[in-house]
């Protein structure tokens, strides 16, 4: 038995050599990504402002225009297990902001001058589900969430650019697939599957990232789709982008005077 045991120890090392080399490659990588983005100043951006045009769409065709202004908030990195997000937005619309989706961590709320509606539970938790595998996300809160695994599945090239895909597992075994361009080390396309609540049919999310520019020492993409099962569902393109504006805390608060909604009949 000794012997037999003994034998197996070199094919048991080396069907593991593989395994754990591609989540070397894979860490490698993310660091890499991780620099390029900026590094020490990506990892302290406290909060964002992008401001731009914004196109939604259905079935391919135009479905929506206008002046969109996102403001984001990082918040304390969440707890292992917790619902919660560790971010907090507030997607403005037109010039004057005359209606705004505000996400608040724990809830969500569709506002305009009626007062602000709460979001439908579908469309918060998909909402949820898309940043938490955002890769920017992922690299600024989420890297130390135990659990998360890195793994290399190789080079390719993708609309015409060399890149290197990772996979990223988390502990509730989720993963997204995301593919760095292998010169700039930037992110330019992330995909994952999340099954639709209703429909119980697997959804494929596939978000595109082009157009960095720096925004005092973070590379930023100035132009992001969102495509779903194949279907080109949301275009933004970024005039501006600024970091560390000191967002105050009334943009990510409900007024205490404001009108709550029923929902939608």
């Amino acid at each position: 038995m000794k012997t037999i045991a003994a034998a197996c120890l070199p094919l048991l090392f080396v069907s593991l050599l593989p395994a754990q080399n591609a989540q070397q490659r894979g860490r490698q990588i993310i660091d890499g990504a991780l620099a390029a983005l900026g590094g020490d100043k990506f990892l302290a951006m406290e909060d964002r402002v992008e401001s731009g045009r914004a196109y939604s769409f259905y079935r391919e065709r135009l479905s929506g225009l206008a002046i969109a202004t996102i403001y984001t908030r990082y918040t304390e990195r969440p707890q292992e297990g917790a619902e919660e997000l560790g971010i907090r937005e507030r997607q403005a619309f037109g010039k004057d902001e005359y209606s705004a989706v505000l996400f608040t961590g724990d809830a969500a709320y569709e506002i305009t001058f009626r007062g602000a509606r709460p979001l439908e539970e579908d469309r918060l938790e998909r909402y949820r589900d898309s940043t938490r595998q955002n890769i920017f996300y992922i690299l600024r809160q989420r890297l130390q969430e135990p659990g998360m695994l890195f793994e290399w599945r190789g080079s390719d090239i993708v609309d015409n650019q060399p890149v290197e895909i990772v996979d990223i597992t988390d502990a509730e075994n989720r993963v997204v697939t995301v593919y760095f361009n292998r010169t700039s080390k930037l992110p330019i396309r992330q995909v994952y599957t999340r099954r639709d609540p209703k429909t119980r049919y697997r959804d494929e999310e596939l978000t595109l990232y082009s157009k960095y520019r720096d925004v005092d020492g973070v590379m930023w993409p100035f132009a992001i789709q969102r495509e779903r099962n194949g279907e080109k569902i949301y275009q933004i393109y970024s005039d501006t982008v600024a970091i560390n504006k000191g967002l105050p805390d009334s943009l990510f608060t409900l007024p205490a005077n404001i009108k709550i909604l029923g929902d939608k009949k």
